[in-house]
């Protein structure tokens, strides 16, 4: 297991502006300390419970950033340290995690996701739901929370015209929610694109890719 050299090669295929999560769900610690130590220090994981696990044991300046569905009763076990929520697709998540930031006395970054696939199976929100929230008096009482931007799963096909229609929707989601403003929404992150679309992904737009087994080797 080459961890380190696959980061330095993927590093090296990203432009300056695009964050690199390295999805580390499933995966022991000593996996993420070589890639620590190659100087990774934004990990995604997918269960709350593995992350804090993950969290106690590892070094205290990496950034946890939430990337699987969440469930409303597991955010107060991550809100003390989590860096970003890629997942939040509705409003009763949105304010429950306002409530577990505001006991920690932080802000918490979330991302909405929108509902790119076609697929029935992935999560997410419609985009007519997205900008309902970001405009209403309820969303402008959310003090502890900062909504970056969006996220969005495409469609799992090897049809690349199907999943660059599905990138370039989420762009242009992102695109026309700018144009609201309120102060905690603050839209500078789209994050789109995994191992083995991260490069349209980005060329659709992206500027966070998600990616776990071009780093760790495949899940077992």
């Amino acid at each position: 297991m080459h961890i380190q050299e696959n980061l330095k090669h993927i590093k090296s295929t990203l432009p300056n502006h695009v964050i690199l999560v390295a999805v580390s769900k499933t995966k022991p610690v000593s996996d993420l300390m070589e890639a620590y130590n190659a100087g990774q220090r934004i990990f995604g994981e997918n269960k709350i419970q593995e992350m804090v696990e993950k969290y106690e044991a590892m070094p205290k300046d990496i950034e946890w950033h939430m990337i699987g569905h969440v469930q409303s009763n597991k955010v107060k076990y991550m809100a003390s340290f989590v860096s970003l929520i890629h997942g939040v697709d509705n409003f009763k998540l949105l304010a429950e995690i306002n409530k577990q930031a505001k006991k920690h006395d932080r802000i918490i970054n979330c991302l909405l996701q929108i509902k790119i696939a076609s697929e029935d199976s992935k999560f997410g929100m419609r985009v007519s739901e997205a900008s309902e929230i970001l405009k209403s008096e309820a969303f402008s009482t959310l003090k502890n929370i900062q909504v970056m931007g969006v996220m969005g799963m495409a469609t799992f096909t090897e049809n690349k015209n199907q999943i660059k229609k599905e990138f370039t929707l989420l762009k242009t989601v992102f695109d026309d929610l700018k144009s609201i403003k309120t102060f905690n929404f603050k839209p500078e992150t789209i994050s789109m694109g995994m191992s083995g679309d991260y490069i349209l992904a980005i060329d659709c737009g992206s500027n966070m890719i998600r990616v776990g087994s071009s780093i760790f080797g495949e899940r077992l």
